[in-house]
């Protein structure tokens, strides 16, 4: 089991709110997020997680060196490389990772966009030469000229791409296969695999059978619109009952943050995000999800806002022909009933100028 209390203080958890690169995310006191241009952020929040990082090494990468991996065991030193990320990039990570007897360093990159990054092992290859060419660096300044002894030894590096898009990725997962004559010169090219954790892969009950917080983080993450939520309706009480138990606060906090940057995604206005997010503090899962019904939040307001307009253009046209004389109900009530804003407008044209009810009935064709 994880060693939870080694690493909160005060009920939270050094570096779990960390946004130092990250304007998406605020933290402002008791409502934490307040940006509604987050995208990867949510992934982000995994990997600066030491809890969440643990159980996806352990549970989502099918290493079996990495199944007893603790939060401990984990210390992030993305900080160091970040001047020489690409502009953007700011999501990516890098940790070490402590094991029985060694150490080993994860590049964790998030790929948020829906198509597949086909240079991605280039991408990867840059990386790996900074924090090995680190490395060297550090182990120079221990003991110089150690590097240049036979005994000495790199260590290992996980590259690991967590994909949030929808489309299967079909990028090569080698880097030789980018270069060609590879098949003539194979052996004289760098050659290393990286791993893809597709999210979207998963089915959801794969993801509630492993009944940590990062399943249900990656739930979250596969929704696209608020009517997906209805896929998590049939989520047993159970799963959630067991969350709200033995999730530390600060994790509830983070979940919260999770859920607010897809929630903004849907332009849902602040207070609602505020009743939302006070609802995961409380360990309430099961009533956030009770409380999104099928719908998708951002078309049924702009519908909403669609309809408003027609029915005021509406009236508008009902105006002027009152002021013809009397408008049959049938033809009240065809008017009313329209919510195609072109025809209203034509219809609005053709009673301004209208000299009677039934020169306006022929010349709309009504």
């Amino acid at each position: 089991m994880e060693s939870r209390q080694d690493i909160t203080k005060d009920g939270t958890a050094a570096g779990a709110f960390n946004d130092a690169g990250n304007p998406a995310i605020s933290s402002t006191g008791k409502h934490t997020v307040n940006n509604t241009k987050a995208h990867d952020n949510g992934a982000k929040l995994i990997f600066d997680d030491p809890i969440l990082c643990a159980q996806f090494l352990r549970g989502y990468t099918n290493i079996e060196l990495l199944r007893d991996v603790q939060p401990e065991d984990i210390e992030d030193i993305s900080e160091r490389f970040l001047p020489m990320w690409q502009e953007g990039r700011d999501s990516d990570s890098v940790k070490k990772v402590r094991l029985k007897d060694c150490e080993l360093f994860l590049i964790a990159i998030v790929e948020h966009q829906s198509k597949v990054h086909y240079d991605m092992a280039f991408k990867l290859l840059r990386y790996i030469v900074m924090v090995l060419t680190d490395y060297e660096s550090e182990q120079e300044k221990k003991k110089p000229g150690v590097t240049r002894t036979k005994e000495f030894r790199y260590p290992p590096i996980l590259p690991v791409v967590y994909y949030e898009g929808t489309d299967r990725w079909t990028a090569a997962r080698n880097f030789k296969d980018r270069v060609y004559l590879n098949d003539v010169l194979g052996r004289y090219i760098p050659d290393f695999e990286y791993v893809v954790v597709p999210v979207a892969s998963y089915t959801n009950e794969e993801l509630i059978e492993k009944k940590d917080e990062l399943s249900l983080i990656m739930l979250i993450n596969k929704l696209r619109s608020s009517a997906d939520f209805k896929n998590l309706k049939g989520i047993p009480q159970e799963y959630f009952e067991e969350l709200s138990e033995k999730t530390p606060r600060y994790l509830l906090e983070l979940i919260g943050k999770i859920i607010a940057v897809f929630l903004y995604r849907l332009n849902v206005p602040r207070k609602e995000v505020e009743q939302f997010t006070d609802q995961i503090r409380g360990g309430e899962f099961q009533m956030l999800f009770d409380s999104f019904e099928a719908y998708d939040v951002q078309e049924t307001r702009r519908a909403s806002r669609a309809e408003g307009k027609a029915e005021g253009k509406a009236e508008a046209v009902l105006e002027l022909l009152l002021e013809l004389g009397t408008v049959p109900q049938e033809l009240q009530d065809m008017i009313m009933g329209t919510a195609d804003m072109e025809k209203l407008g034509i219809w609005l044209k053709l009673a301004a100028k209208a000299e009677s009810i039934e020169q306006f009935q022929e010349q709309a064709g009504l």
